[in-house]
């Protein structure tokens, strides 16, 4: 079963049993607020997540991120929530500073 640990949301754990699944929706069908400006179509970068482990267990990346990557706008550790899939495993994960949100707690 696919697993989503939030680091900075003091290590929250949720999981699916899908493994076709976009990363945010998963965030969202567990009730955790994600930031998504542009609807969830991968036309901004405010779903950003920093990836601590589990790259290896998302989709190569979409045409979308390698564009963001090359605009130097998306880091070799970020990758889009809107477009990553978790396929497989455990991915740990952070939320970017710069996309929390005000009426949220996190934790370090």
């Amino acid at each position: 079963m696919p697993k989503i640990v939030i680091q900075n949301l003091y290590n929250k754990r949720v999981a699916t049993k899908r493994h076709d699944k976009k990363v945010l929706d998963i965030i969202h069908e567990n009730q955790i607020d994600w930031m998504h400006a542009c609807g969830k179509k991968g036309r901004c970068t405010s779903c950003k997540m920093i990836v601590i482990e589990g790259m290896e267990n998302l989709n190569p990346l979409t045409d979308r991120e390698q564009n963001y990557r090359d605009l130097h706008r998306l880091a070799d550790n970020e990758r889009l929530s809107c477009q990553s899939t978790l396929l497989k495993g455990e991915l740990v994960i952070r939320v970017a500073e710069k996309n929390k949100f005000p009426h949220m707690d996190y934790s370090e």
